[in-house]
């Protein structure tokens, strides 16, 4: 079904495979990474193709067998990349400069046009219309996939080659203006995860408020005693192991996961929920106010504290940290958030086969202990930094938010023949 209408009269419609070639690794043909080579031919994968340009330096290496072993595959300029497996299905780029010989893994498409400006190409499928179709036809629970059948069916808007070049090149222009908001946005989103980092540093250390010499800032005060966690907590529980899919219901209690818990918070989206009956059988992994949870597996050492909203609830994949009369709960957390809490939970993994951390392991892990009160002056002002950085960071968001769908508009409206582009340049990738 052709998803573009109202088109331009002088326009005609298509379909990908009508206009390109459509080419994709079937299966790996036993490559593995360990044939991975320091120099030889460019090996791409969906990273080096998710900016605006592709990145031909950040790659891998594989033989010149490899390389010929696959000649559709063997990159020319011109050619349209599409990631057709994982989250970020639908990716899209050109070959716009061949700095190096390069071929694609498994998750990427090559599309060849013979019948369409690659250029336009590329924006046609960057386009809503085309991403909400391509939303529709994926497949695969754990790992999304677009099979090749499906590609080659994505309807295409055709006007005349020379209007595509037109087209392509205004887009290329306003989109790069955009992108380069974009950019400046992210670098600001950048600078405030490294000053929460920072606050996180100061509230569990030396501060510039309390330092004798510059140098001491970020050093764990010589007054204030270190201990493990076995010395501090009153005990430590696991989240459920079994599998209480049985349970959930579409609301009750409070059902936390892993995904849940937050660096200083616990988040709401994506939320199970369980019946009180199920709760009431699963005592040891209820949770109360003032308890810290920490994340065993997947992205381990992530620290929140249970507030009154989540009082007895029950989780899973989580550590759960008992509250101590000796220590803040939200001072745990932060040690636990600070580059000295994740130094030990990276440090407690290495030689793992996987990203996880055991209660034991939680236990051992040693932290500052000064006094409640200093605790609670240290807690109060991170609290006042980190609510300033999370309100600077969801405007910053707003806007980045803002700025895609206008790119995306400016995209779908070019491509469906609704901007007029009569002055633009008619210069293409070819020239």
């Amino acid at each position: 079904m052709n998803h573009f209408t109202d088109l331009p009269t002088h326009w005609e419609s298509s379909r990908i495979d009508r206009v390109a070639t459509v080419n994709a690794r079937i299966g790996w043909k036993a490559l593995t990474a360990a044939e991975y080579q320091h120099e030889g031919y460019a090996f791409l994968a969906t990273p080096n193709i998710k900016n605006s340009e592709i990145d031909f330096e950040n790659v891998n290496f594989v033989s010149e067998f490899r390389y010929r072993e696959s000649p559709e595959l063997q990159l020319t300029k011109g050619d349209v990349l599409l990631t057709k497996d994982g989250f970020t299905l639908g990716t899209v780029n050109v070959v716009r400069d061949l700095p190096r010989p390069a071929t694609v893994n498994g998750s990427i498409a090559v599309l060849r046009p013979f019948g369409i400006h690659p250029g336009f190409l590329r924006y046609v499928i960057a386009s809503a219309i085309t991403q909400a179709h391509i939303q529709a036809v994926k497949d695969g629970m754990d790992v999304l996939h677009l099979f090749q059948r499906d590609i080659k069916k994505l309807p295409v808007p055709l006007p005349p080659y020379q209007e595509q070049r037109r087209i392509a090149n205004f887009l290329d222009t306003e989109t790069a203006r955009i992108n380069q908001l974009l950019g400046g946005r992210q670098r600001q989103v950048a600078l405030l995860h490294e000053r929460r980092t920072s606050v996180l540093t100061e509230c569990v250390t030396y501060n510039e408020a309390d330092a004798h010499a510059h140098e001491l800032v970020g050093k764990i005060r010589a007054d204030w005693p270190v201990l493990p966690l076995r010395r501090i907590l009153p005990g430590i529980n696991v989240g459920v192991v079994i599998n209480p899919s049985t349970h959930f219901t579409k609301e009750g209690i409070p059902f936390i996961h892993g995904f849940n818990v937050r660096s200083g918070y616990i988040e709401r989206n994506g939320m199970k929920y369980m019946s009180p009956e199920s709760n009431s059988l699963l005592r040891r992994s209820r949770v109360r106010v003032g308890d810290t949870l920490v994340v065993r597996a997947g992205s381990p050492g992530r620290a929140a504290v249970v507030t009154r909203e989540y009082d007895g609830a029950n989780c899973a994949s989580v550590l759960i940290l008992r509250r101590s009369e000796r220590v803040i709960p939200e001072f745990l957390a932060a040690f636990l958030n600070s580059p000295a809490g994740q130094g030990q939970v990276r440090f407690s993994q290495y030689g793992a086969a996987q990203e996880v951390i055991s209660a034991s392991q939680a236990l051992a892990f040693v932290m500052p202990l000064p006094d409640t009160e200093t605790q609670q002056s240290r807690v109060k002002s991170l609290n006042e930094s980190v609510a300033e950085i999370q309100r600077m960071g969801q405007k910053l968001e707003q806007q980045l938010h803002l700025l895609a769908e206008r790119r995306s508009a400016l995209i779908t409206a070019a491509v469906t023949g609704q901007v007029d582009v009569s002055t633009a340049s008619g210069r293409g990738i070819e020239d």
